[in-house]
């Protein structure tokens, strides 16, 4: 996606984001259906901070806008739906506020695409990992290409942990089980399996196929009674407890304010093998 096309109602940005075509994140309306894509594609459309809260923004004013009626969601390219948050942004993690700073963050912004009103369609292609993954997580249905890799593998990458909100959200969705399998070993789950555990709703060929049948879905649930589209999203939205990020403040603080996690991080940014050491 490049421009956004004048039939399209685009809305403000949000405050140190963009909503100029070439911004990091595009959102468009048409014939009722929204779509937001991530638009990073040189860095596996790794996720800022500002693209977190604009997504945030536009879900809230979809719940203001009955116009909308469904909300897709998708990443520019074939690499990936979203890589995670852009490491970089970790840098200046100091201080204990910092750590439960972002983990809030991440929870208010997965809430408000998780209570947005209109049901929401991930279309992924490439790797959904990390923040991508948490997002893809809170859709209402997840459609992925035969290439879709879906995981947390933060057990080898940064050493940091999930919100207990994420992992309330991860548990419902696939299980205890398979939430500790994917976590412990920092695999990334090929499409048949994500097909098979729940994390895909269905596969298609290519991103070419995946666009065609996110869109296909979108103008048939827009179609139906939003009433009841919205009764059933949140009734199954009220079924299950998410535990609160306060729950977890100090399983974040554990992790963010470690060693471990700076070593991680620099790792991770100058390619090498982190070196662990449990503290």
């Amino acid at each position: 996606m490049s421009a956004i096309p004048a039939a399209s109602r685009p809305i403000a940005a949000a405050p140190g984001a963009s909503a100029s075509p070439d911004s990091d994140l595009l959102y468009e309306v048409r014939d009722s259906v929204a779509r937001i894509t991530f638009n990073r594609p040189q860095a596996r459309n790794a996720l800022t901070f500002a693209m977190y809260e604009r997504m945030a923004e536009i879900c809230r004013a979809i719940n203001d806008d009955p116009a909308v009626k469904v909300l897709i969601l998708t990443g520019a390219g074939e690499k990936a739906f979203a890589s995670g948050t852009d490491i970089s942004q970790f840098r200046a993690f100091e201080t204990p506020e910092d750590a439960i700073g972002y983990e809030s963050r991440i929870d208010r912004v997965l809430g408000d695409l998780e209570s947005c009103r209109v049901p929401t369609i991930a279309a992924i292609a490439g790797v959904c990992a990390g923040g991508g993954a948490g997002i893809a997580a809170c859709c209402d249905l997840r459609i992925g290409t035969a290439a879709a890799r879906f995981g947390f593998p933060i057990a080898r990458t940064l050493g940091n942990c999930l919100s207990m909100s994420n992992i309330s959200r991860l548990t419902a969705l696939i299980g205890p089980a398979r939430v500790k399998d994917i976590i412990f070993t920092a695999r990334m789950v090929e499409a048949g399996e994500a097909l098979s555990i729940g994390l895909l709703s269905e596969i298609v060929e290519d991103g070419t196929a995946l666009h065609e049948r996110a869109d296909a879905l979108a103008r048939t649930i827009a179609g139906h009674a939003p009433l009841t589209l919205r009764a059933t999203k949140e009734a199954v939205r009220r079924l299950t407890r998410r535990l609160s990020s306060e729950e977890g403040e100090d399983l974040i603080l554990m992790c963010y304010m470690s060693r471990d996690f700076r070593e991680g991080m620099e790792a991770f940014l100058n390619k090498r093998p982190p070196q662990w050491r449990g503290e």
